[in-house]
């Protein structure tokens, strides 16, 4: 991150920008930061400008307490202003939850596109998303951020031979200073459901994204803040995961945001 800007309760936002043309602001997801964006950034960049940003507790921005999701809105708000006043947004998995709540919220933007965000599509997969709430709560409340980094992988359906291997690995230590953050993508979901209410006061247009070879409940997430939002459309890039080729997802973002 080469540049900064400060959000509305004071904390100062590292953040990139890159190109020329209308500005678009990348938002990253759990356990990552605006450096996870870059190759994204760099194929956007000959169309659009382009902001990648660490978000709140992360990389290096800074971080204020208590946190809330109006702070991070707050955030996107000031990143806005840095570009002229309007942006396009596009948010990957939590952070695409992010994003439309950013919208939601009256920001000022043309559209929103967002890569599967991982909303329970039954109970059963809510009441897991709450006892993960609770645990990881309890997990970072005791100082114990191994262990929250450990639900979280977990949540996401790592194998436990892999979580034990990467409590060995040299990126364990970037992963547990990440893991205050963990709260703030929780938060951002909410109760874990697609936000209907709050998807149809989203009046600009939606591009809700999922990868053709990701779990069909990923797919259905991404279906359903399609036809939550008014203006919404759905997509599926045929062969992706969640771990989503930029190659291949920028020619998507690129039609959408020049439509």
């Amino acid at each position: 991150m080469d540049q900064q800007t400060i959000s509305r309760d004071g904390t100062p936002l590292a953040y990139t920008r890159s190109g020329k043309g209308p500005a678009v602001i990348l938002v990253s997801g759990a356990m990552s930061t605006g450096a996870t964006m870059g190759p994204l950034a760099g194929l956007l960049s000959a169309r659009f400008t382009v902001v990648a940003h660490d978000r709140r507790g992360r990389g290096e921005s800074g971080d204020t307490a208590p946190y809330a999701v109006e702070r991070e809105v707050e955030d996107l708000a000031a990143l806005i202003d840095v570009v002229g006043g309007e942006a396009a947004l596009y948010g990957m998995s939590s952070g695409g939850a992010l994003v439309l709540e950013a919208a939601a919220s009256g920001l000022p933007v043309r559209q929103v596109a967002v890569y599967e965000p991982p909303f329970a599509m039954d109970e059963a997969e809510a009441e897991r998303r709450a006892e993960y709430t609770r645990n990881l709560t309890r997990a970072l409340g005791e100082g114990r951020r191994g262990d929250a980094v450990e639900l979280f992988l977990r949540l996401t359906g790592l194998a436990e031979a892999m979580i034990q291997g990467a409590r060995q690995s040299p990126m364990w230590q970037g992963m547990e200073a990440l893991a205050p953050s963990l709260a703030y993508d929780d938060a951002v979901l909410g109760d874990g459901r697609v936000p209907q209410n709050r998807l149809a006061a989203v009046s600009v247009p939606v591009l809700a994204l999922a990868g053709g070879a990701s779990p069909a409940w990923m797919r259905e997430a991404a279906r359903a803040v399609a036809d939550a939002a008014p203006r919404g459309t759905y997509r599926a890039l045929e062969d992706q995961t969640h771990m989503v080729d930029p190659n291949v997802l920028a020619p998507a973002l690129t039609e959408f945001f020049t439509a």
